[in-house]
């Protein structure tokens, strides 16, 4: 472990979780606000770094064959005004349904990245203003599967606290620099539109318009994590254009992961039959890869005019019957 003084910080390249799990006082003691690291004097930053500070680097970003071993180092900066005892390990990955990017909490065990990730020791202490690197190793193992693994190395700090209804709280606020790990061997990048469903609300005003919803989900079926933009395009029958959203960025999908996104259209004239179309163009780190296009049709029917159209084929019709029967019988002669 390698002490140096505390250098001024740009930013902290990292990501902060507060994880609260109730000890006693019933599932209110839950719902407490866990403070921020900040809030209770406690701050630190979690660095890439090299034999003598931190590189500037944003991420640990490595290739490597399966059973290579990488060595690196972290840069644990206390910012507070007291000591702190860390404990620093490596976590998994996983993207949020909101398309975040988390790490699993230490009560998980990690089975991937952060599985590979160890330190000589378990805790380091920190005195205050200062900064310890630390060096760690990631051992890939000989049966990794190729593609891309994500994780993180973390420095933590769990506390019990008092709840608002007398009940304790542990609460483990965590600070991570991110792990971005790619195995040799075949890469397959993969993207796919799944349960995609589409709602028109129709207007009661026979000259009004209504809204389109259109809700899917985007899933990483490939073995790297993927980035790129979405777009919904509205057609009326005979391909009429009708209306399209602005296209949006998709968040970072780590391998296996799925986002469900809505999209409404408004002022949409019940025009018949609607369909709706989701264009993606999707991306990995390294190219932009072919777009991949999913439709899903609806009725927008105009029930008033319909109603007044049927209304004066029937009042037709009826004049038609009673003309017929009002006609005299031919005679043959």
């Amino acid at each position: 472990m390698t002490r140096c003084p505390s250098p001024h910080l740009v930013a902290a390249t990292a990501v902060l979780t507060v994880l609260a799990t109730v000890l006693a006082g019933g599932p209110a003691a839950a719902s407490a606000p866990a403070p921020t690291p900040s809030a209770t004097g406690f701050t630190w930053a979690v660095q890439p770094s090299g034999p003598s500070g931190p590189t500037g680097r944003s991420y640990f970003v490595h290739d490597a064959e399966p059973g290579r071993r990488i060595d690196d180092r972290v840069a644990i900066t206390n910012l507070s005004k007291r000591a702190m005892t860390f404990a620093v390990y490596g976590a998994d990955a996983f993207t949020t349904t909101d398309g975040g990017f988390a790490l699993q909490p230490a009560s998980r065990p990690a089975t991937d990245v952060g599985a590979w990730t160890t330190f000589a020791e378990r805790t380091y202490r920190v005195p205050a203003g200062e900064q310890v690197i630390l060096p760690f190793q990631i051992t890939v193992p000989a049966n990794a599967t190729p593609g891309d693994h994500a994780g993180g190395v973390v420095a933590s700090i769990a506390q019990v606290q008092s709840a608002g209804d007398g009940g304790q709280v542990n609460l483990d606020r965590r600070v991570a620099a991110r792990i971005y790990l790619r195995v040799a061997g075949p890469v397959r990048p993969g993207l796919q539109v799944e349960a995609m469903r589409i709602g028109y609300d129709n207007p009661l005003n026979p000259f009004g318009t209504g809204p389109v919803v259109v809700s899917y989900r985007l899933r990483n079926t490939g073995n790297t994590r993927l980035t790129g933009t979405t777009q919904v395009r509205l057609t009326a029958p005979f391909g009429l254009r009708l209306a399209r959203t602005v296209p949006v960025d998709v968040p970072e999908l780590l391998p296996g992961a799925a986002i469900t996104i809505t999209k409404q259209i408004n002022g949409v004239a019940p025009v018949g039959r609607l369909t709706a179309a989701v264009v993606v163009d999707p991306a990995t780190p390294d190219q932009i890869l072919p777009t991949v296009r999913r439709t899903v049709g609806t009725w927008a029917v105009p029930w008033v005019w319909a109603a007044v159209l049927l209304t004066g084929l029937g009042w037709l019709l009826v004049i038609r019957l009673r003309s017929a029967r009002r006609r005299p019988p031919t005679v043959e002669k």
